[in-house]
């Protein structure tokens, strides 16, 4: 995923998390935010310290990153819209496969993916 689609400033973050809506799985919680002057969507990944060290957060954040990947042609406001997914403590127990599924649930949920 290119730097051009990950929210990174705190700023940024903090606007979606005062402004947008949120909804949760056991695994994940999204909060997005649309943005009507974006040509594409952004999305920023929080992983928190109770996880693990910085290496196993890493590689959560890679598996989520590669997660969006795979499900970003399904969609469904891909141009105008930021969105924060903070894992949760289940998160460290789960394989790439899991978290894909995770995601797509949480995301669906959230009105940001179609089934």
């Amino acid at each position: 995923m290119r730097k051009a689609y990950r929210v990174k400033s705190e700023k940024d973050f903090q606007k979606v998390f005062q402004e947008g809506h949120s909804k949760a799985n056991r695994q994940f919680v999204v909060y997005a935010l649309p943005k009507k002057e974006q040509n594409h969507f952004r999305v920023g990944i929080s992983v928190g310290k109770k996880l693990g060290n910085a290496v196993h957060r890493n590689q959560i954040k890679r598996r989520m990153r590669h997660a969006l990947m795979e499900l970003d042609k399904e969609f469904l406001m891909i141009d105008e819209i930021d969105f924060i997914i903070i894992a949760r403590n289940p998160v460290r127990n789960m394989n790439f496969e899991e978290i894909k599924k995770s995601l797509l649930h949480v995301l669906s949920l959230s009105k940001i993916l179609v089934k």
